[in-house]
């Protein structure tokens, strides 16, 4: 039960092969944008395509399903925070703005599993990060196919596990972590059972009669370490194998048996026990419920149907306070320039490289700024309590938007502090008055 008052994080994970297909027009279903207040969401897919032509160009640019989540979330406050691609396998973590200071990139890593262990057709993709002072590691997997492939699949689940500790002395076993969210096309079949009683077993919505011969469900109980990950009930009929556009399994000469192909997966450090009362709580707590657990059966523009789960994440903060504190007020120099006011945290170690960049309410990520300087060129004055610093605004287009301002660390990959938003006055743009004298400066 809830302890009113403790801070709660709602989390959205999506886990979806494509095949190679392009996004849909609406996706307001599958990030369940009428209905839900969030704070982050996880979004993996699998058989992005990867072709040569689709690998060079998203080099360059941004894949169209990154583009296309970015223009979808950044009008409601969300901000890719992370990404990382391996040829089909894509991962993407968004928060609200609000939550950045508070989020930490430890370590982006890719781990290819086929064609003897060198290809990225198959494998996982990991993104560790701390949130407010945790340890999380989300992992977007694609296994083996083929029902007889099952050994390989729980033998590429363990190597991808065992391929995700980042190499630092300071950065615990990611077993030590405190959430491991798994996720993908794990590709675990129905065994034993035939084409004609699953399908009528689907039909009938008798679920539970699948359930004993899962394959994934089944290695849970004799894996130790597969024992550990927990999933929500299977509620839903299997996702996989569809006609594209439309809603019928397999008609092809293959006529591939329905299977549960697309799971997701979570893991808690095992935590201290909480008492009846708040304080009675130890002084670390991070636990997470499934909300819900489901498919989303009206989208058809791949063989497969998305796989969402929401969560709840309840926990004590281990981090109180940002590293940075942006300074609401804002002064102006008689150039035209924005001097910006920040303190930080004792413990904060700067770098010659970091930068404070100017973003209008909505940007879609970290490099989408106006403008931006670094920290250690454009300092005009700092002590133990205050440091100020000018940017430039000649190249700022007049407008009534809103903007923020961000610290970026480069020794953390992260931005560590955050202003309110505020509007620059258009009066400042204005460098001469209607008689031809010089605006006055506040």
């Amino acid at each position: 039960e809830r302890i009113p008052g403790r801070p709660k994080l709602d989390i959205h994970v999506v886990t979806w092969n494509v095949a190679s297909a392009a996004p849909p027009l609406d996706l307001s279903d599958l990030l369940q944008l009428n209905s839900l207040n969030l704070d982050i969401y996880v979004i993996g897919l699998q058989e992005v395509n990867s072709g040569i032509r689709s690998l060079l160009s998203d080099t360059a640019f941004e894949d169209p399903w990154s583009s296309f989540l970015m223009d979808v979330l950044s009008p409601l406050s969300f901000i890719k925070i992370s990404h990382v691609r391996m040829q089909g396998l894509l991962l993407l973590v968004f928060a609200k703005y609000q939550h950045l200071p508070y989020i930490q990139i430890v370590s982006t890593k890719s781990t290819p599993t086929g064609l003897y262990g060198f290809w990225g057709n198959k494998g996982g993709v990991n993104i560790c990060l701390k949130l407010y002072g945790y340890y999380v590691s989300i992992i977007n997997c694609h296994l083996p196919p083929h029902m007889s492939n099952n050994v390989q699949r729980l033998e590429h689940f363990d190597r991808i596990l065992e391929r995700q500790n980042v190499e630092e002395k300071n950065i615990p076993n990611i077993l030590d972590h405190d959430l491991i969210l798994w996720f993908g096309d794990m590709n675990f079949r129905i065994e034993d059972f035939g084409l004609l009683f699953v399908r009528e077993s689907i039909t009938r919505q008798n679920y539970h009669e699948l359930w004993e011969k899962d394959q994934l469900i089944i290695a849970k109980k004799h894996d130790p370490l597969l024992r550990e990950f927990q999933e929500g009930p299977l509620l839903f009929s299997p996702t996989y194998k569809f006609d594209r556009y439309s809603d019928n399994y397999d008609t092809s000469e293959k006529k591939r048996k329905p299977a549960w192909t697309d799971r997701i997966l979570w893991r808690l450090k095992r935590q201290p026990q909480a008492g009846p009362t708040v304080s009675s709580l130890p002084t670390s707590y991070f636990f997470l419920t499934l909300r819900s657990y489901c498919s989303c059966m009206m989208y058809n523009i791949s063989d497969h149907k998305p796989v969402i789960g929401t969560f709840d994440l309840e926990f004590i903060p281990l981090m109180l306070n940002p590293l940075i504190t942006m300074m609401p007020e804002f002064l102006w120099t008689l150039e035209n320039d924005m001097l910006i006011s920040y303190s930080s945290t004792p413990d904060f170690l700067s770098s010659s490289w970091d930068w404070i960049g100017l973003y209008k309410v909505g940007m879609r990520h970290i490099n989408d700024y106006v403008s931006y300087v670094w920290v250690g060129d454009n300092q005009i004055s700092f002590d133990d309590s205050l440091n100020q610093i000018y940017i430039n605004i000649s190249d700022i287009p007049e407008t009534e938007d809103e903007f923020i301002l961000c610290y970026y660390s480069n020794n953390l990959h992260s931005v560590v502090g955050i202003s309110q938003p505020f509007k620059i006055p258009l009066r400042f743009f204005l460098k001469d008055n209607i008689l031809g004298e010089p605006e006055p400066q506040i």
